[in-house]
């Protein structure tokens, strides 16, 4: 072959290349996805504990919080803070995306719950 390009091989190197670039997109996704989940997790958690401790706020700020604990526990989640202001209740759920991605920290949300202010 000479005066002439051997292009033998181009091809495989090509197709290495687009099926790494395919693995790194699925690998960022499935760790977005992950990141979407754990955080609609934290908000529902922290949505029932809110409630569950609102239900309670009147019997004690100890009570109200040990009822938003066991809330948060029965959905896998963990009760970060937890605030009774007469029968407001104030909570902070969290929860650790499952993968490696939970090694990056946790997603937290707020959640407010009372009587309605009219």
């Amino acid at each position: 072959m000479t005066g002439t390009r051997c292009d033998r091989g181009n091809a495989t190197v090509l197709v290495l290349a687009l099926t790494f670039a395919v693995a790194v997109v699925a690998a960022l996704s499935a760790a977005v996805g992950a990141a979407a989940v754990a955080r609609h997790r934290a908000a529902s958690a922290a949505d029932l504990a809110a409630l569950a401790a609102a239900d309670r706020a009147l019997a004690g700020a100890a009570v109200a919080c040990a009822a938003a604990a066991r809330a948060t526990a029965a959905v896998g989640a963990e009760l970060s803070e937890c605030r009774v202001s007469g029968d407001v209740a104030d909570v902070v759920a969290s929860v650790r995306p499952s993968g490696a991605l939970g090694s990056w920290g946790v997603a937290r949300s707020h959640s407010r719950a009372g009587p309605s202010r009219r």
